[in-house]
């Protein structure tokens, strides 16, 4: 009889990116670009040069900390796109800087920290003038931020 190995956890070997080639990419898009997750601001692509490769110049802005990142590389190579998932959940509670939030199916967290800036401001103005709306949550490669605001519409 075989020994069986007690496994107390297991990935599910999902990746957080998928490769795209470069000449695929689009303006409006997500690419990671030294590391950061971007969204493509501004993209052109150079003519073919003597070593044959056409290369696309990439400007994108990081979609957590709004910080600009400029990359170059050739059309046929793969570059990273990372997995954007875009979730809305309802503001109950501000707490010492973490928001408590609840989904549409009733599930709640409480780890999300009130954004810094104009943002956070606004969220928190919301709060106390005790309207009704939805923070907009974008998650990718293990990061989280609410990056919007939307009223909750009454149905």
């Amino acid at each position: 009889m075989a020994e069986i190995d007690n496994f107390d956890a297991a990935d599910s070997g999902a990746s957080n990116t998928f490769p795209i080639q470069c000449s695929a990419l689009r303006k409006n898009g997500y690419v990671v670009m030294k590391g950061h997750p971007c969204k493509i601001v501004e993209m052109s692509t150079s003519k073919t040069g003597k070593h044959g490769h056409a290369k696309v110049n990439l400007t994108g802005i990081d979609i957590f900390s709004n910080k600009k990142y400029e990359d170059m590389c050739p059309s046929t190579h793969n570059v990273d796109v990372p997995h954007i998932k875009r979730t809305e959940w309802q503001l109950l509670n501000i707490t010492d800087g973490f928001m408590s939030l609840m989904f549409e199916n009733g599930d709640l967290r409480e780890d999300l920290r009130l954004p810094e800036g104009d943002l956070g401001k606004e969220i928190q103005a919301k709060f106390e003038n005790s309207d009704d709306f939805l923070v907009t949550v974008l998650s990718a490669m293990g990061e989280e931020c609410a990056v919007s605001v939307k009223a909750l519409s009454s149905k």
